[in-house]
């Protein structure tokens, strides 16, 4: 069962989603804005993906934190889980669970790769 987690009012999740439905997948949608992001979970993510691949820094949530904020974030991983439990929009979106591993932002290529 593929997991996807994000915001449902977000671009990048419509494409996402869009292409999930176009080849009839299944999914289930975790909206971490409504729902939270767990620790545990986070720490996964940054074990098998990486930080960089995580955390949007592009974003404008990363970029109205102050530069004490950012410098507090990157200073360990239990910090960079504390603050993104605090601003779970710092995660890029989506990240797409699937039984190989982990697809994070939206790639139409490795969306259309997807099967049941």
């Amino acid at each position: 069962m593929l997991k996807i987690y994000g915001i449902k009012n977000c671009n990048s999740m419509k494409k996402a989603f869009d292409a999930l439905n176009a080849k009839g997948l299944s999914y289930e949608f975790h909206d971490y804005k409504k729902q939270g992001i767990d620790a545990k979970t986070l720490q996964d993510w940054l074990e098998k993906i990486g930080a960089e691949t995580i955390l949007n820094k592009k974003g404008t949530t990363w970029r109205k934190l102050s530069p004490e904020q950012q410098a507090f974030a990157l200073t360990s991983e239990a910090n960079l889980i504390e603050t993104i439990i605090a601003q779970p929009s710092l995660i890029k979106r989506p990240v797409l669970k699937t039984s190989e591993g982990y697809v994070v932002g939206f790639d139409e290529a490795a969306y259309q790769q997807l099967s049941s």
